[in-house]
Formats: structure tokens, sequence, C-alpha cells
């Protein structure tokens, strides 16, 4: 089993899209969080007017007592439902707006991502020792070293801020109310902004550092890439019968052309191939129809009840088979060689017709030997 070291090659898009399809993706926590606080800020500083002048105006009619207040037992009840009420939407309204701004930063993160196979049970997560290594990963120890970083930051940034702002925010006891909420309300957007400075500046450190750390966990070894394109492509041997099968059921939807044909080249049992030649339309004689033992029987048989000359010519029957395509012309290599059996055929047909003298046996037309698969010779002679 080759080590992760060996893991040197970029992933596929193969193994990424399948990474996807487990539910894995780049993931920032800290944009995450920048999106939650940066939202929840926003909508605070927009709506903040609104909320103090209601606030006001519900602290005004609270504190509030009359003859006729003190009288309606009920009027105090009435006015806690109203607040609840107004309290309740706004707090529905604002988790809302904060969950789709989480939901559209983990998407701009790392894309949409649909399964339900994180959340499947998987019982070897419960093994220690890969837990253990899992702790002690780049991610985790990144990660951890990065939290530490952020809540020294953080720390220092609010120390720094409480410190010298302190001693106003004890001395609004003293002030008014109204004036004691704006003050609070100012300092609290101060400090938001800057707690809101610091998340950002980790997060814009954070989000290219998980899509490394994602892509590194995802590369691949020489093995893998040579095994998943193995697996998306098919194994030669599993091609090659692959090929062979469609070779034989295209032989036997062939065999319904031999009628057409001008001659069949046999040789004499094991192989069979009818060729066809027309001046007007082929540049070349064509292969209409080919096949092997059973195959070659049938197209002989069926040659000889439609009156199409049946030939042995066991080498070129056997160069025709091997390299010359269903209705594609033939080698060029074996024009001289089907040239002389077709001239033959058409003595053949002339002295059937009364117009000649029978012609001898065909004499056996040269074929190259390289275009016999039988020559191994000539084969090995080729080869470097």
């Amino acid at each position: 089993m080759e080590s992760s070291q060996d893991r040197s090659l970029p992933a596929t898009e193969r193994k990424l899209q399948k990474a996807r399809t487990d539910g894995q993706a780049a993931r920032s926590r800290d944009l995450s969080h920048l999106a939650i606080l940066g939202t929840g800020a926003a909508c605070l500083l927009v709506f903040t007017p609104q909320m103090f002048d209601q606030l006001l105006r519900a602290m005004e009619q609270q504190l509030r007592f009359d003859a006729t207040t003190v009288q309606a037992t009920g009027s105090m009840l009435t006015r806690l439902q109203g607040m609840s009420v107004v309290g309740l939407v706004a707090s529905a309204v604002f988790s809302i707006v904060i969950s789709a701004a989480a939901l559209l930063s983990a998407i701009g993160a790392g894309g949409w991502v649909f399964s339900f196979k994180p959340i499947t049970p998987q019982f070897n997560r419960l093994n220690p020792i890969s837990g253990t290594a899992n702790l002690f990963s780049k991610q985790q120890m990144a990660n951890v070293l990065k939290m530490v970083l952020m809540t020294a930051i953080l720390s220092a940034v609010a120390w720094k801020y409480m410190n010298g702002s302190i001693e106003k925010v004890a001395v609004l006891v003293l002030q008014p109310s109204p004036v004691a909420i704006r003050h609070v309300a100012n300092w609290l957007t101060a400090g938001m902004g800057l707690l809101l400075l610091v998340v950002f500046l980790v997060a814009m450190v954070d989000v290219p550092l998980q899509a490394f750390f994602f892509k590194d966990r995802l590369k691949m070894s020489h093995q893998e890439v040579k095994q998943e394109h193995k697996e998306s492509e098919g194994s030669p041997e599993v091609k090659g019968r692959m090929r062979q099968r469609q070779r034989e059921i295209a032989d036997r939807a062939s065999i319904t052309a031999v009628p057409k044909a001008d001659f069949v080249v046999m040789n004499p049992t094991h192989y069979a191939v009818a060729l066809k030649y027309d001046e007007q339309t082929m540049s070349a004689p064509q292969v209409i129809s080919k096949g092997t033992d059973l195959i070659a029987l049938k197209i002989r048989e069926l040659a000889k009840s439609h009156d199409v000359p049946v030939l042995e010519s066991p080498v070129l029957a056997r160069a025709l088979y091997a390299h010359a395509e269903l209705d594609q012309a033939i080698p060029a290599q074996l024009y001289t060689a089907v040239a002389q059996v077709l001239a033959y055929v058409y003595r053949l047909k002339a002295a059937m017709r009364g117009q000649g003298r029978m012609p001898e046996d065909l004499p056996e037309p040269f074929v190259p030997p390289e275009l016999d698969p039988l020559n191994k010779t000539a084969q090995q002679g080729k080869q470097p």
C-alpha cells in the first residue's frame, strides 16, 4: 500500500466529483463566522434607529402609571404580551437572515453540495488509532494554531478597547436613560467593528488555507491515477473482448448483404468475405459481409443459393477479414489481388452467359506477407 508521501499528483476531475457526491468540499468556518457576525452587525446598524425609538417609546409607556392603569389589573400583562410579540417577530426575522447569510457563505466557499453521507453513521470513525492520527494531521494542527492566534488577537483587542472605555461606560449610570442607551449603542457598534475587522482578516487567510488542505487531502499517487484511468476507460482485455463481440454482431448482421455481392472469397471454411464493386459509386471494391466458422459457412450457403461465385483463396480471405472493414473500401495493398479475382469473376460470368470460354482455375493472387494474420515471420520482422 502506498504511503501518503507518494501522493503528489493533483486530484482528477472524477475524484473531485466523487468527493462532492460524498459531501466533501472546502469549507471555512471563519468565513461563516464573518458572514454571521457581519450580517448581524449590518442588521443592527440599519435597524438601530428604529429599535432605539421603539425602545424609548416602550420604556416611556411601560413606566407611565396613572389612575386608569392602576385600576386596570390586566394592563401590564397586555403591554408585556405586545412587547413579546414584537420581540419574537424581530428574533424570527433576524434568525432567518443570519441563517441565509451562513448558507450563502458556505456555498461561496465550496459550492453547493447536497449529500446525506456526512451524517450517515460510519462505525469506522470510532477507530481510536485513526482518530488519534487525525488529531495530529497537518490540517488539525494548522486549525489549532489559527484558533490560538485568533483568540490571542481578539483578547488583546478586547482588552485594549475595554481598558480605554470602561470608565466612560461606568459613568453612564448617572446619565438619563435615553442618553445612556445612545452611548451604549455607539460603544457596542465600535466594539463590533473591531471584532469584525479581526474576523475578516482571519477569514481572508482561512479560505485559501482550507482550499489548500482540501486539495492536498485528495492528492493521488501514480498508481491511483492509473487505476482510475483503467476503471474509466476499461482494461485492454475487456475492451478487446467487447470489440470482438461487436465484430461478431456486425458480421451476423452483414449476412443479409451477401446476395448483393459480386463474389465471395473463402479459406475454405474458416473465413468468408463477400465483396462488391460498382464503378459508378465506388472508388474501390468494398467488403459487404464477412465472418468466421459458422458464419463463414452461412455466407457460403447464402451465396450459392443466390448464384454468387464462391472462390477459394485462403491468404486473400484471411487478409481481407483481418484488415478490411464492413462497408469500407479495401486496403490499398490488396487492390492488385482483388483486381485479379474480380477479373476472373467477370470472365467466369461472361462464359456462363455464353460470351467466352470458361477460364482456368483461379491462380493464388499475391498478398503482401505482412497482411496475412498467420504469417508470424513477416509480422515479427516489422517489429523494431
